[in-house]
């Protein structure tokens, strides 16, 4: 086990503290002033000196996030089950749902922020917007993954077709699911960001903004560094949800990897044989 979390996160591990060890010794030896270009041991001391100033911040996002997530992933999952029972509502919306896509989310809340005041709930909506279409995308393709044998061997049990989507559509869809849950943790603390950053009293975007313009560039780099991790740890969270939910998918994709990965020395003995 050790060895193969090793294998997995020492590679960027060590490329981020190479960067970082780059980036270090750039701004302390360039000449460049550290009001433009801070070097990370600046921005780690900064963040530090104004630590309840960053928690008092990072508290207020992490509650946007948590909440905007937690109604995009229920709302989502209510709308790919209603696409999937009734095809030709998914025919007619799924497009809708593609062209929502195009509008840049910077350009809507603004407006939304206008609509709803200063409060929780614009930037909860912008959460929503955000991670909204790829988990009902990515569930609707799991839900198609399913195969036409196991549903035929349904209908011959006499299963109805509810019986037939818990048993059968919504395993197969759950892959698909916690693949859009993860690609929308890494947009959910952004979106809520710039929720706070276009109207905020308090939150992330509102103390990036507000550093920004005191020219404290440390401290908009640890707002970011605070964004990143939150987002890196939101991710994690949807990992660990999908081992304890789904552990037989990533049982079957370890054994499909082992075999492909055989698969080149199988070849070698055959040719040998030949």
């Amino acid at each position: 086990m050790g060895r193969e979390t090793l294998r997995r996160f020492g590679p960027p591990v060590a490329l981020v503290a190479v960067l970082l060890g780059v980036w270090e010794v750039y701004a302390r030896a360039s000449g460049v002033s550290h009001f433009v270009l801070p070097g990370p041991s600046q921005v780690l001391a900064a963040l530090w000196d104004q630590r309840s100033e960053a928690i008092r911040h990072t508290i207020p996002t992490i509650i946007e996030t948590a909440v905007g997530f937690s109604v995009s992933i229920v709302a989502a999952t209510l709308a790919a089950v209603a696409l999937d029972r009734f095809p030709l509502a998914r025919r007619a919306i799924e497009p809708l749902l593609i062209g929502s896509q195009t509008i840049p989310i910077i350009a809507i809340a603004p407006l939304i922020i206008v609509w709803f005041g200063f409060g929780l709930m614009p930037k909860v909506l912008v959460v929503v917007l955000v991670t909204f279409f790829p988990i009902t995308i990515a569930l609707l393709d799991g839900f198609s993954s399913t195969t036409a044998e196991a549903t035929e061997l349904m209908r011959s049990f006499g299963a109805s077709a509810g019986e037939t989507f818990r048993k059968v559509r919504w395993p197969s869809g759950l892959p698909g699911f916690f693949t859009g849950l993860r690609i929308s943790a890494t947009y959910a603390v952004v979106a809520a960001v710039i929720g706070e950053y276009v109207g905020a009293t308090e939150g992330l975007g509102i103390w990036m903004q507000l550093n920004q313009k005191l020219f404290r560039v440390d401290l908009v780099f640890a707002a970011i560094l605070l964004t990143a991790v939150l987002s890196v740890g939101l991710y994690g969270v949807v990992v660990l949800a999908e081992r304890a939910a789904i552990p037989w998918w990533r049982a079957s994709r370890s054994a499909a990897a082992g075999e492909r990965a055989r698969e080149p020395e199988r070849e070698s003995r055959a040719v040998g044989r030949a």
